[in-house]
């Protein structure tokens, strides 16, 4: 059967993180939860992820629907990123590891940044309007 997804376990646990369960993947879903949008913007996270890893993160949440991309400059093809309602489910798992970490990790602390509830899609300026 084409297209089908083969599971290694029944389990929703399992499942998940053979999806989100490496080390970069919710740091990604992190950044777009905060408002980060273009692949510049994402690379930029604290933590420094490389691009080739970013790059495979993006085209696996894309093939598994946690995000849509859209193309926001024509020459060279450039791509704004956004969180699907699925993708954004994703927001509880990470409130959860926020306190979990703030409670448990002496010395976390929240990134200052809009909350992780609060998502929204923002479109990135095109290099005509930063000009000005």
């Amino acid at each position: 059967m084409e297209g089908a997804v083969v599971l290694r376990s029944p389990c929703p646990v399992a499942c998940t993180l053979d999806l989100v369960g490496d080390k970069w993947s919710l740091l990604v879903v992190r950044d777009l939860l905060r408002g980060n949008v273009t692949f510049g913007e994402l690379q930029n996270s604290p933590e420094g992820i490389p691009t080739n890893i970013l790059a495979d993160r993006l085209r696996r949440f894309e093939e598994a629907g946690l995000i849509d991309k859209s193309a926001y400059q024509d020459h060279p093809v450039r791509h704004a990123y956004g969180l699907t309602e699925k993708g954004k489910a994703l927001s509880d798992v990470l409130l959860a590891l926020v306190r979990w970490g703030k409670k448990h990790i002496p010395g976390t602390r929240t990134l200052e940044s809009p909350a992780l509830h609060s998502v929204g899609r923002r479109k990135p300026r095109r290099k005509q309007d930063r000009k000005s």
